[in-house]
């Protein structure tokens, strides 16, 4: 699986703090490895995000990507209250 950042995705990493961007990578190491391990309760999403799929990447840092074929381009990823609320 190949794996792409959309622009808005790598602006919000930058601001992370580098625990949360340290436990970010973990995830996506174990995303590359099995997207449906029950670590990141990978699930699909509705209202504005519906076809886009959604990972946990802390209790409550979540990451959204489409999935494209092979390709995961990951477009967002912020707190739960902010991108649902």
């Amino acid at each position: 699986m190949i794996i792409k950042y959309h622009r808005d995705f790598t602006k919000a990493y930058k601001k992370l703090p580098s625990n949360v961007k340290d436990k970010l990578k973990e995830r996506l190491v174990l995303f590359e490895q099995d997207k449906f391990n029950p670590l990141l309760n990978n699930h699909s999403l509705k209202g504005k995000y519906l076809g886009l799929r959604s990972i946990n990447i802390t209790g409550d840092l979540r990451a959204i990507y489409r999935h494209d074929g092979n390709v995961a381009i990951f477009v967002v990823i912020d707190i739960h209250s902010n991108l649902y609320g």
